[in-house]
């Protein structure tokens, strides 16, 4: 399994950023994929899930109504989007599948 982050950025409070994660090594169709992120000196945390065919979702608390998870299965890319970005979203976000993970990018926003 390898995935790999891209798309973090520094912006500016309110902005937004599309997060990318290109899957391979693994039928990516045929499994759930999720959004991880960990804050500097915080626990990683699930921040949002997508169901196979890309029609269900879960997305934690914290994020609900500002970020939102899809998936390319032709291409085998899973992205979030996130929107209305706050200080405290800052923190490297990770994909996870199959038990691995990527590398992360981190995604800072500061004025």
């Amino acid at each position: 399994v390898q995935l790999v982050e891209s798309g973090g950025a520094w912006v500016q409070p309110g902005k937004s950023l599309r997060l990318s994660c290109a899957a391979a090594g693994f039928t990516f169709r045929d499994h759930h994929m999720y959004w991880f992120r960990q804050a500097p000196g915080k626990e990683r945390e699930l921040v949002a899930i997508l169901n196979q065919s890309g029609d269900g979702t879960t997305y934690a608390d914290s994020v609900k109504g500002r970020f939102t998870i899809s998936r390319d299965n032709a291409k085998e890319v899973v992205y979030l989007q996130l929107n209305s970005l706050k200080p405290e979203d800052t923190a490297v976000y990770y994909c996870n599948c199959l038990n691995s993970w990527g590398q992360g990018t981190q995604v800072t926003v500061s004025s």
